[in-house]
């Protein structure tokens, strides 16, 4: 109707998380992460290096290492700051708490 204004919310509502991490999710190391941008978004993914098995100090150096990748994520270009400062976030307490050491 003429002369009526939609009702906007001025704050979203704000309905807390309840973080979940089922046994089906497979907690791996990765030693190398690579980052590429793809339009709009950014693909993180995370590789666990696979180096070949030397059984004598004499065996010759290996001519590549393999790198599987364990994980492989897609994060948005708005979201992507509030990663890297979560991840920074954690990095300085990391630091805080060694720098006593």
């Amino acid at each position: 109707m003429k002369g009526e204004k939609k009702k906007s919310q001025d704050h979203p509502m704000q309905i807390p998380l309840k973080w979940r991490i089922t046994d089906s999710v497979v907690t791996r190391f990765a030693s190398n992460i690579v980052v590429q941008t793809i339009e709009n978004e950014f693909k993180v993914s995370f590789f666990e290096l696979k180096p070949e098995i030397k059984l004598s100090p004499s065996d010759p150096l290996p001519q590549e290492v393999l790198a599987d990748c364990v994980a492989s994520v897609i994060i948005t270009a708005d979201r992507m700051p509030k990663f890297i400062g979560a991840l920074q976030a954690q990095l300085d307490k990391y630091d805080e708490r060694n720098a006593a050491r």
